[in-house]
């Protein structure tokens, strides 16, 4: 018998008598997305990609293949920021075409309507209204719901640290800026006019849809500290605000004038991107020690060895691990060692959550299964951690 966080472990184990404790196997981490919604707004995408191409075949070409390229790097930079506790691959792709189907139709749907039912200001330049004023409102909100939809139900246990509420704010970002980059170079008179569009959009500005909602996900993550609802509602609106007023800046600059434009570009949004990268890592890096906090009651617990504490901790002593598992005993080997690393790291989140006093019979639950999880994961990978019993970290 082995002692999983005080929960003893046998080969069947029996029904716990606790209502909110789950049965064998799991029951309460179920988050992802359903293959349906995945399917269904990938047809949304390809139906606006169709009546887009329709209307301006090369320049929609041109479009996709540009930004294309471009949000593909964003996309790298945010599985690179995942790393640590990689995100359910199905949530990944919903958050991006929820970006590119769901909040791009409620935007248009609401700001045509909008420019339909409100009347110009006289003195203001032609759409500035629009395009600073109402656009911002509309998109982030349109964005920021797939945040509000991630607070709910199993996904909520998917949201342990900013980390993942930047990935997820920024795969929706991509998704948005991945359409409207496509739309509005597609929309250029000419093919200078649709280069240039895809120069001020791409190369200047690939993140910006990622950095305005990231605003958000910032408030979205306060949020769930909080113990009341005034208190999370005031986290929510406080970065929705935020998000309206960077958007607000950077497309109110473009209808002023180019010199706006660079000079906005210049004094706000790159200092403000710059901030978000330091917060980012340092997300990233608040991760790794509170794991690194909790392998030894792990190791207490009989779930790890002192020596597989010793290169749990970090992602590089990590990778150096399963780059060792994989030599070793090939790759399905390595694959079985990661799959354990990843498990304890879901533990260490789940652990750390209850310590933070935020363990209501749901997560202690959660608590329960996360164990039984790291126990089964370890003996998938058994003969390999055994070998692994002798490794070193180098140096």
């Amino acid at each position: 018998m082995v002692t999983l966080l005080n929960v003893p472990v046998t080969p069947q184990p029996p029904q716990p008598p606790h209502p909110h404790l789950p049965t064998w196997p799991p029951t309460v981490r179920k988050a992802g997305a359903p293959l349906a919604a995945i399917i269904g707004l990938s047809v949304v995408v390809g139906l606006l990609m169709i009546l887009l191409t329709a209307t301006n075949p090369v320049g929609t070409a041109i479009g996709f293949v540009l930004s294309s390229i471009a949000i593909t790097v964003v996309l790298l930079c945010y599985l690179w920021l995942d790393r640590w506790e990689p995100e359910p691959p199905r949530l990944l792709i919903l958050a991006f075409l929820w970006g590119a189907s769901v909040a791009i139709i409620l935007s248009l749907v609401l700001e045509l309507w909008a420019d339909a039912v409100f009347l110009p200001t006289p003195g203001l330049p032609d759409g500035f209204e629009s395009t600073a004023l109402r656009a911002p409102l509309i998109e982030e909100a349109a964005k920021g719901l797939f945040l509000l939809l991630m607070m709910t139900g199993h996904r909520r246990h998917e949201l342990n640290s900013l980390t993942d509420c930047l990935v997820y704010a920024g795969l929706v970002g991509a998704g948005f800026a991945w359409f409207e980059d496509i739309l509005y170079i597609a929309n250029g008179e000419t093919l200078g006019s649709s280069l240039a569009i895809a120069a001020l959009r791409l190369v200047m500005a690939p993140f910006a849809h990622s950095l305005f909602v990231s605003m958000l996900a910032v408030g979205v993550y306060f949020a769930l500290k909080q113990r009341h609802l005034v208190g999370k509602l005031a986290c929510i609106v406080a970065g929705y605000l935020a998000a309206v007023i960077m958007h607000a800046l950077w497309n109110g600059s473009s209808v002023i004038g180019i010199e706006a434009y660079f000079l906005v570009y210049l004094v706000w949004m790159m200092p403000i991107f710059g901030l978000a990268i330091w917060l980012a890592v340092r997300s990233r890096r608040r991760e790794q020690q509170v794991v690194a906090a909790k392998l030894p009651t792990m190791v207490a617990a009989n779930l790890i060895t002192p020596n597989e504490a010793s290169w749990l901790g970090s992602i590089q002593h990590r990778k150096l691990a399963i780059g060792e598992a994989s030599r070793h005993a090939g790759k399905t080997a390595g694959k079985s060692v990661k799959a354990f690393a990843t498990q304890v790291v879901e533990l260490a989140f789940v652990r750390d959550r209850i310590d933070r006093g935020f363990g209501d019979d749901r997560v202690q639950a959660l608590l329960v299964e996360e164990s039984y999880r790291v126990h089964a994961a370890r003996q998938a990978a058994a003969p390999t951690l055994q070998y692994l019993a002798s490794y070193r970290i180098p140096g």
